[in-house]
This record gives C-alpha cells, structure tokens and sequence, in this order.
C-alpha cells in the first residue's frame, strides 16, 4: 500500500474519531455479511458505528489520543465502536447482541482513559451508568438530605394546623371543646 494510501486511511480515521474520547475495539471475524448488517444496523439505531480498521495506521494515528491505550488490544482483525453519546451504551447495547451473535469478539473499551480489556471489562463497563444517569444519581445524593430536613421542620408545624383546623371545624358546628 502507497504511503499516500496510508495517510489517507490515517486521515479518515481522525475524521471518523472527531472528538470522541471514549470507545470500544472488537473482532466482527466469524460474522457472516447478512450478520456484519444486521450488526451495524442495530448499533446505527443507538447511535453507534463500527468502522473497521488497519492495527498498524490505527497505532500510529492514536499516538498521543486518548485511544493510544488501544493499542495493547489491536491485534488481529479489529473494528472500532464509536457512539455519538455514551461508550457506555455502547458496551450495553453489544453485550446484550452477544446472543444473537456469539461469535463476535469484545476485545476492550476505553472510558475517560481507563482501558477495560476483553470480555470481562467490556460486560463490566456496561453496568456503568451513563452521564446522564450519574448525574441523576448525584443530584438526587444531594437533594435527599435536604428534603428529610424539611419534612422534620414541616411535620409539627402541620400537626398543629391539623389541631386548629379540627378546633375550627368543631366551633363552626357549635360544639363544645374540651379542656386538654
């Protein structure tokens, strides 16, 4: 292949990688064509793509990227998983075709520059909340105290509005209230 060749494929590779910091490495061998499609097209709907690539370009074109800790896993036919939103739904929307295609390979995934390797870290990193569901779980770590404390400081003040409605109510029919 001409060097030309090659700093295109390079070149592509960026493009394709954009900004995204974060993404799996996985084998599609084994996978027939119809399966390779039916792969790509469920990944499409949750904004996933797979783009096959060359270890070698691959290596040279992630040194000093957050991908560079890849470089380990790219060994045999590789392609890289790249989401619009989460590496994290990424890795759960695979893991939950691995039955439908067993076959394929998890080789690894990156998230925030910590490398997940093989199967294992692959499953492990789908069980990961995403951004947006930690986010929900802080603000709600946060929040929770907060409402304890005035469900404290409301709870007597609304005992004694319930005393004085009660006391209302009795005066309004006409009736006698009792001594306490």
């Amino acid at each position: 292949m001409s060097k030309t060749v090659k700093s295109m494929i390079m070149r592509d590779y960026t493009t394709r990688v954009g900004d995204v910091k974060d993404g799996m490495l996985i084998s599609i061998r084994g996978l027939k064509a119809i399966d390779t499609t039916k792969l790509r097209n469920n990944l499409a709907k949750h904004k996933v793509k797979v783009t096959v690539i060359r270890n070698s370009l691959a290596k040279k074109q992630f040194k000093g990227t957050s991908f560079e800790k890849l470089e380990t896993l790219l060994t045999g036919p590789s392609a890289l998983v790249l989401s619009q939103t989460s590496v994290v739904e990424a890795a759960r929307s695979i893991v939950g075709m691995l039955k439908d295609f067993p076959t394929l390979e998890l080789k690894g995934a990156i998230l925030d520059g910590t490398l997940f390797e093989g199967k294992k870290g692959v499953e492990e990193l789908s069980k990961y909340p995403t951004r947006e569901e930690a986010i929900g779980q802080a603000v709600t770590l946060i929040v929770s105290p907060g409402k304890k404390l005035l469900a404290q400081v409301k709870g007597p003040g609304s005992n004694v509005a319930g005393i004085i409605k009660a006391i209302e109510a009795k005066l309004e029919k006409g009736e006698a209230i009792a001594k306490v």
